[in-house]
């Protein structure tokens, strides 16, 4: 057995693994508030093709009457969740991490390549760094949905103190739209990066959570020469 260099640092995977749960507790939560006024819904005129969310997924999930506890949580865990992203941001950029995570114009071209080679549509993907180019593009977009859930979050819950910031993002009704639509990006990337973690296998999750790669490596054989 030998262990590798480290993939990811230790502040960086401790930001990512609060993450999880935060944003989870936070998703519900949110659905708790949303059960008081369910706004969204799919449909064009006075026809609704699909309501968000329907009374089924509110009962199974138990988020019927439960607004004031809802909000609690929702405004608890958004101060956990602002502190761990500074930290993150703080330390990708005193680190020096910020070059790996940063995408650079080629890489978006280059993270469709990634996707198509994912879905097996092609058979040779880009050359990568310690993330590859799909990663960098999401990894990157992540941190500005938390930077935008954060401040459409304060424009709905406060939208007379900072109604500047509600102005600036449209309006309450655009500014609640635009926070919901970010949620929905959160739950879609939770989705797609579970089933990336499965594919890859049980080696790859013990690598983020423990930031090393575990290998086993037979030596060649190969005989010796006479000296």
């Amino acid at each position: 057995m030998k262990q590798l260099a480290e993939k990811h640092p230790a502040i960086i995977r401790w930001t990512h693994w609060i993450n999880f749960p935060i944003l989870f507790g936070m998703i519900y939560s949110g659905l708790m508030i949303y059960w008081a006024y369910p706004e969204f819904r799919i449909g064009w005129g006075n026809f609704t093709l699909f309501k968000l969310f329907p009374d089924w997924f509110n009962k199974s999930l138990g988020l019927e009457h439960h607004l004031a506890m809802g909000m609690a949580w929702h405004f608890f865990l958004a101060w956990i969740f602002a502190i761990n992203g500074i930290a993150y941001v703080i330390y990708s950029i005193v680190s020096g991490e910020w070059r790996y995570l940063v995408p650079t114009w080629r890489n978006f071209g280059e993270a469709i390549q990634v996707a198509l080679h994912d879905l097996h549509l092609i058979k040779k993907a880009p050359p990568q760094g310690r993330f590859n180019a799909a990663q960098r593009v999401t990894y990157t977009a992540i941190i500005l949905m938390g930077l935008g859930s954060l401040l459409t979050g304060v424009a709905i819950y406060k939208p007379t103190e900072q109604s500047w910031l509600t102005t600036l993002l449209g309006g309450y009704r655009m500014a609640r739209l635009e926070h919901f639509l970010l949620t929905m990006g959160f739950c879609a990337f939770f989705v797609v990066h579970i089933v990336q973690v499965i594919i890859a296998g049980w080696n790859n999750f013990r690598s983020m959570v423990t930031g090393y790669e575990i290998t086993t490596q037979e030596e060649p054989h190969a005989e010796r020469a006479n000296v």
